[in-house]
């Protein structure tokens, strides 16, 4: 049985669909984009500072849901320019610093809102 993860710290959807899903001991993310909650849009600046705002809208769901970042196994992110991808690389680095999960990494034509990068994820429950 699957229960809705909701986070009051990540930003509404923008549309149909939740934030995240655990099924059993799993823990299934929808992909988080770089929206400030408290803004209401994309964050300010380039790649770095749209990076780590996914990342943070993840951590908070991944906390919502019964893990954190620790218990991720698999990431797929998705970047608006390949160009990023040491850029990404960098920021992704500070939130995943040892025993780095499983990722994919691709390069797509376009990304909900105009933003630079979307990140999904799956985890387990601590």
């Amino acid at each position: 049985m699957s229960k809705v993860i909701t986070s009051k710290k990540a930003p509404d959807a923008i549309g149909p669909y939740s934030h995240g899903n655990v099924f059993g001991e799993l823990i299934f993310t929808s992909g988080q984009l770089p929206v400030c909650k408290e803004k209401g849009g994309i964050v300010d600046g380039g790649v770095a500072e749209q990076s780590r705002q996914s990342l943070e809208n993840l951590r908070s769901v991944l906390e919502a849901g019964g893990g954190d970042m620790n218990t991720v196994v698999k990431t797929t992110c998705y970047l608006a320019n390949i160009d990023d991808f040491a850029a990404f690389n960098k920021v992704y680095a500070e939130f995943f610093t040892t025993e780095c999960p499983a990722r994919s990494c691709f390069a797509v034509k376009d990304l909900p809102m105009g933003a630079l990068v979307e990140i999904e994820a799956i985890a387990y429950r601590k």
